[in-house]
Parts: structure tokens; sequence; C-alpha cells
């Protein structure tokens, strides 16, 4: 039973759904997005590039806009929620970080792979001294059992970090791996937890709630499930799914399926479904933003992206490593003979 517990959620359509649309989004998309999101309820709406602050890249996809103007356009409709960012550190640093909090940055996720919290230890206390609220997240959580994620956990926790993230990157668990992994943190740590779930496996409502009764008050979501791969935990749905259940989120129930039917399905590149290659990231336990770069070298060398996707899940690829992608594509084609010498 819910006995009315409330449940934050993180909308990212405006950040993990930057990924579905190749980054594309122009600043008076995100800020006719953001406010709406703002007006429906959020608690917080995070706005970067997918891959985080600066990463408008060669390597994970030129952005239409640099990272202040979509955050200034955000922070300029914004009234009530808390505009949010990601940093993955390697990719962002702590200038960028610096310049998003003068932007309007309320909070910030430190994102790190989940055997590496220790690398996001300068960024939690940045955000601290910055006056952000600071969330460690740790990714591919699949890729570890539930011991060691804890272990991850309890230091961000003791970084500074006011809350700690259990993100299946890959989409690739169940209910009962999602389970174990948010009560193993849970006994660790005394901050909130918090989860991030991708539906590659047509089970991000599920894992979600399961996230959700063993104790996760933290939820992150996507208008229309916008995302990598086959995209995020719908936000609409989950709404109303709490709704029925009898939590709590703030969040107007009509008022986010109008955001997500109106402004963000019109900026949609293709239906968000579940199709052959995402379903492969969930499968082969790969990094959803990886989605895009295996089709485009897979239609480069001749493969089948979901054999491209099998030998990268093979190879335990994390995020990061996008740009070696071609370079497996392009010894697969070498032995199949696609490719001469």
């Amino acid at each position: 039973m819910s006995g009315g517990r409330y449940i934050h959620l993180v909308d990212s359509t405006l950040r993990d759904g930057s990924h579905a649309v190749s980054h594309q989004y122009l600043p008076e998309q995100v800020a006719t997005v953001a406010e709406g999101l703002d007006r429906a309820g959020l608690d917080y709406i995070e706005v970067t590039h997918g891959d985080g602050l600066a990463g408008s890249s060669f390597n994970y996809g030129w952005a239409a806009a640099s990272d202040e103007e979509y955050l200034r356009a955000a922070a300029k409709a914004i009234k009530k929620s808390a505009l949010t960012v990601l940093l993955l550190p390697g990719i962002g640093t702590q200038e960028d970080l610096e310049t998003a909090a003068d932007c309007g940055a309320k909070a910030v996720r430190v994102a790190t792979h989940v055997t590496e919290a220790d690398i996001g230890e300068q960024h939690i206390g940045l955000a601290k001294k910055l006056g952000l609220k600071a969330f460690g997240f740790l990714m591919m959580t699949h890729m570890s059992p539930p011991k060691k994620v804890a272990e991850q956990a309890k230091l961000f926790e003791s970084y500074g970090a006011d809350v700690v993230y259990i993100a299946d990157s890959a989409g690739a668990m169940l209910p009962d791996q999602v389970r174990a992994r948010v009560e193993a943190v849970r006994k660790e740590v005394l901050v909130p937890v918090g989860f991030h779930a991708h539906n590659n496996l047509s089970v991000a409502v599920a894992n979600s709630l399961a996230a959700i009764e063993t104790g996760a008050v933290f939820i992150d979501c996507c208008c229309r499930g916008l995302g990598a791969g086959a995209g995020n935990t719908q936000t609409e749905v989950l709404v109303g799914v709490l709704s029925k259940l009898g939590y709590k989120t703030g969040v107007d129930f009509y008022g986010v399926m109008d955001v997500a039917e109106q402004l963000v399905e019109p900026l949609m590149v293709r239906p968000q479904m579940i199709r052959n290659v995402p379903m492969m990231l969930g499968y082969a336990g790969v990094y959803s933003s990886f989605f895009l770069h295996t089709n485009w070298a897979a239609e480069r060398f001749g493969l089948d992206p979901r054999d491209i996707l099998v030998e990268l899940g093979r190879r335990r690829m994390v995020g990061g490593q996008e740009d070696m992608i071609v370079d497996v594509a392009y010894q697969m084609a070498k032995e199949k003979g696609i490719i001469k010498d």
C-alpha cells in the first residue's frame, strides 16, 4: 500500500529525450516544453544534451544550440520546478557546472559508471558549494551485483549527495533485479533513493513501480517515453498509474497528458516504440544511447545492428565509448569479408 506516499518525479524529456531527436531541440522548443512541464507540476525538469553538460561533440552528436542557450531558455520559462542538469565527469567540467548554475540550474545529477562513483567527488562538492541539490547517479547498474551498487551509493552519500540514483541505463533489468538493488542501497544510505528506467524490454513502468515499492522516492520519466533506445518510463502513464495506486506526485494528470500530446509529440522524429534494435539494447545489456550510433555503423558497414549490439554487450562496453562502436563494426565487417584489405 502507498499510504499516500509522495513520489518526486524528474522529467527528462529535454535531456534523455534529446537522444531521440539527435540533440536537435531548439531553445524555443525547450522553453515551450519546460513551461508546460512546470505548469503541470513536475518537481524537476532536466535540460541538457543527452550526454549531459558539454556533451555536444563529434563523439556524442552535435546539438542545435549550446548548453547555455538551452538552460537560459528553460530557466526563463520555469516558475516553480527545479531546473536540473546532468554532468558526466570527463565530459562536463566543474566550469560547465558553474556556468549551469549561473544560467539558473537548481540541481545537478553527477553521473558515473556504477563502479566509478569516486570520480564524481569533486563535482558533488562543487554542487554543494554552489547551493545546488546534488544527485549521485550510478549508471549501468545491471553490470554490478546489489552489494557493489550499494557500496558505490554509499560513496556518493559520503561526498555530500542529497539523493543517490540507481540507473538501468541499458534497460536490461527485470523487476526483481531492481528490487534487489534498491533494497541493498536503502540499507546502506540515509539519503533518499531514486531510479531511472529504460523501456528496451517493455518493463520501464513495472521497474519503476518495483523501485517505489522497495522504497525509492525519486523516479525519472519522459513525456511520451521519449528517450534513448526504446525510451524511458512514460511520464503521463506513470502519473496515472501512481494516482490509481494512491501515491502523490503533485502533477496534474490531465495537464501532463496535454503537454505530452500537444507539445512533445509534435517534436518527435519517430514514434517511441520497442523495435528490434532497441530491444536488443536491453537483451544484450548495452547503453541505451548507443542506439543511433549502432544504426549508423551498421548501415555504413553493411551489418545487422543486432550483431553489433551483441558484440558490444560481450565486450561490456559502457557509456563514453560511443567512438569505439565504429571500430567494432569495422572489425566485424573485415571478419565477415565485407571489407577487404
